[in-house]
């Protein structure tokens, strides 16, 4: 587990404590031209190794060198500036998906890897995250579409799709604590996110606003809890 851990240690230091932000400009500009990119990836090879303190490791340790290089290269050739964020999120869980399929397989610990991602257990929490996020978004899009647009102001401004993602974010929030039994959390997080909406409404002192504000916390929240009730009671079984 230690060699794992190190690793992603060596990651965390060499993406972003040990990486100018000049490097990063320049790679995204020459892309596979520039020089930084070949030197980022080396650096990361170079942590590793020291992290590890172990020369037997080098088949290892050129390996995260190498799929480092490759990752960012395909992230630096395909993102556009309107998808930054996204290549971000992408390159970074690419990097940590092979860091942790390495690292046990260095340990011959890949058994117990697939395993895991074959049992019950895991399908069970995947089904219930990933029915939290995109597809609840979309059934609440539909459920509240009546309220949303009898309560629709062009004149109010807000954050593209903010509301989405704080909405997905609450609900995984709500499934955490209920799967780990902390019950009193969720109560802590729906109060919250009503301090912070205690401006909104009453600025706007309009009772719609109120209203649709109280259906789409309420659906939100109550289908998280419901999830993880449900996920709950699937892994007892």
């Amino acid at each position: 587990m230690m060699i794992l851990v190190k690793l992603i240690l060596a990651h965390i230091l060499g993406d972003f404590l040990l990486q100018p932000n000049s490097w990063v400009k320049a790679k995204e500009e020459k892309k596979g031209l520039a020089w930084q990119l070949y030197a980022h990836a080396s650096i990361h090879g170079l942590l590793s190794l020291l992290l590890l303190f172990d020369i037997s490791s080098w088949k290892l340790i050129a390996s995260i060198a190498f799929s480092h290089l490759i990752i960012d290269y395909i992230k630096l050739k395909f993102q556009k500036e309107s998808s930054k964020i996204t290549w971000f999120i992408t390159d970074q869980i690419l990097h940590l998906i092979v860091i942790v399929f390495l690292g046990l397989y260095w340990q011959n610990s890949e058994k117990q890897l697939f395993d895991f991602l074959l049992s019950d257990t895991f399908i069970i929490l995947a089904t219930a995250i990933l029915f939290l996020t995109q597809p609840v978004s979309i059934i609440l899009g539909v459920l509240i579409k009546p309220w949303s647009d009898a309560i629709s102001n062009e004149k109010e401004q807000s954050l593209k799709n903010a509301g989405k993602y704080i909405g997905i974010l609450e609900r995984l929030l709500v499934f955490l604590f209920i799967c780990t039994n902390h019950f009193e959390a969720v109560g802590f997080l729906l109060a919250t996110k009503s301090v912070f909406r205690f401006g909104d409404l009453k600025e706007s002192k309009e009772r719609k606003l109120t209203e649709y504000i109280l259906i789409g916390t309420l659906l939100s929240f109550g289908i998280a809890l419901l999830v993880g009730l449900l996920t709950q009671y699937a892994l007892k079984l």
